[in-house]
């Protein structure tokens, strides 16, 4: 059907035209640490999201995708409230020997104003500007919402 085939093609990212599109929402999984962060096209389309005044969201390892585009404009995230997947739950999953960096580390290395819930593996989310951002999969809905809110909020001052 219909439906299945729309699921069947996923669109290269050269494709991806900024303008058709609201907002984005950057999902989690290991796969961004490794493709995402170091992806020129990937790093732009967020630059150009953020500089048509679009929301960027990203839930656990998805802030990962934010280094490229923070290497290609030295100082984006400097002094930002993000949150991703923590060093602690890196370690806890048993995943950090498996994976070329830590998130957590890697981000303040850019000069992220890095937060997390006290506890692992707990939802927490941060917004700061445009950028949306959720610590763990348990944060995939509350970034969501907070993403619908600043849409809400952004068709609400049009």
């Amino acid at each position: 059907n219909a439906t299945q085939q729309k699921f069947a093609y996923t669109m290269p990212l050269v494709a991806v035209d900024t303008t058709e599109y609201d907002a984005l929402f950057i999902p989690g999984g290991h796969g961004p640490i490794w493709d995402l962060a170091t992806d020129e096209i990937s790093g732009q389309i967020i630059l150009d999201f953020l500089a048509d005044n679009k929301p960027v969201a990203a839930v656990c390892h998805g802030p990962a995708a934010l280094i490229k585009a923070a290497e290609m404009v030295p100082g984006l995230l400097e002094g930002k409230r993000i949150t991703g997947f923590t060093n602690a739950e890196e370690t806890l999953s048993l995943r950090s020997n498996n994976v070329p960096y830590k998130l957590e580390s890697r981000l303040k290395e850019l000069g992220v104003d890095f937060h997390s819930a006290l506890v692992p593996f707990v939802s927490h989310i941060e917004e700061d500007g445009l950028i949306i951002t959720g610590q763990n999969p348990l944060s995939a809905g509350p970034a969501a919402k907070a993403l619908i809110r600043k849409l809400e909020s952004t068709v609400a001052l049009t």
